[in-house]
């Protein structure tokens, strides 16, 4: 049985009796009933998913994986693939948006070379070292002219993934960011959306880096030929990744299996990461209740992948960065939700008296 298949059987369920147990917990604090809203809801998920009523605070980590795409070329970029290899450095330098709030989150930052064009830093430089390099190769093909990737490559960018995640919680995460970083990815993320869900290009079709109306309108015109070269079928949610994906983008559906596969929280950041996750759903829609999506990003494609997951993001601040960034900020109000859980006193322990309500 190959890594993917062993951890798509796996997957448990949230334990739903150990989040009422936790819930119990939460009413028993100083505190009208279910006052803290969304924030109870996010302790008893995360205790569910655990599988422990009263969980530690979570051990954060944030994978970022970077990838170069053959779409590239079809100029629908406003920057050049360069960019991915130059931001893969900033990152393991510690010196991109995601750096900055991943250590106000207190989350290690996990960087992946799924596959960047080109990308030969100096080994000597000690943040390079940090890097984790599995390149499945240089970046993917053109899919406006043909498949982006084989599907064997897409299956060993899966396992990839499944592998990082299954190392991270080796180590102790309990709570698993997702970020990406690769030039011309949202034009695979389009790609992708439009492909599982029917929906058109246009809807799902949004400026990216920046592109302007003339760049807007040639983006959504290579989404359509790219869906028209390759005449996906939805119900094989492996061959859509494979003819339409990011070598980053299978990493991270492969993270989100093997994160789930070990009861480890995945918080969602965007647009892309959020492409990846509807794939992993396809894949395997147990990994659903483990997902905890971070914020609406201002792409259009974002609205229709939270809704084909059934998911009400935490924040809504006009984020369209990527890398993490949403999540890193939405991760810590899972830890806000798990610390009331241990640090607010109890009706009892304060000799506050409790209405029952």
């Amino acid at each position: 049985m190959s890594l993917l298949d062993e951890t798509r059987r796996r997957i448990p369920s949230p334990d739903a009796a150990v989040g009422a147990a936790t819930q119990r917990l939460l009413d028993a604090k100083t505190k009208p009933r279910r006052s803290l809203g969304r924030l109870e809801d996010l302790a008893c998920r995360f205790a569910a998913i655990t599988g422990v009523e009263r969980p530690p605070p979570p051990v954060k980590a944030i994978v970022v994986m970077a990838g170069d795409h053959g779409v590239a070329a079809e100029g629908v970029s406003a920057y050049p693939q360069a960019v991915t290899g130059q931001m893969l450095l900033n990152f393991a330098r510690g010196g991109a948006a995601i750096n900055v709030l991943a250590r106000h989150a207190d989350a290690r930052v996990v960087v992946v070379d799924m596959g960047v064009a080109g990308f030969a830093p100096d080994p000597a430089e000690a943040a390079v070292r940090e890097i984790v390099r599995r390149p499945v190769r240089a970046g993917t093909d053109n899919f406006a002219r043909g498949a982006a990737m084989s599907r064997e490559e897409a299956i060993h960018a899966l396992e990839t993934g499944i592998a990082v995640a299954d190392e991270l919680a080796d180590r102790g995460v309990t709570l698993l960011g997702i970020g990406e970083m690769g030039i011309a990815n949202t034009t695979a993320a389009s790609a992708l959306v439009a492909a599982l869900t029917g929906a058109r290009p246009e809807d799902v079709t949004g400026r990216g880096t920046g592109v302007d109306d003339p760049g807007l309108a040639h983006k959504i015109a290579v989404v359509r030929k790219a869906l028209e070269v390759n005449r996906c079928d939805p119900g094989d949610p492996l061959a859509v990744l494979a003819r339409l994906g990011g070598f980053e983008i299978a990493g991270l559906a492969g993270a989100i299996l093997g994160g789930a596969a070990r009861r480890v929280a995945v918080v969602v950041d965007g647009f892309i990461s959020g492409a990846a996750a509807l794939v992993a759903s396809r894949l395997e829609p147990s990994v659903l209740p483990f997902l905890i999506a971070a914020h609406r990003s201002s792409e259009p494609g974002h609205g229709r992948i939270l809704t084909e997951l059934g998911l009400e993001p935490l924040l809504d601040l006009g984020l369209r960065l990527g890398e993490g960034t949403g999540a890193a900020l939405a991760m810590s109000l899972v830890d806000a939700a798990v610390r009331v859980l241990h640090e607010m006193a109890t009706f009892a322990d304060a000799g506050v008296a409790d209405s029952g309500a």
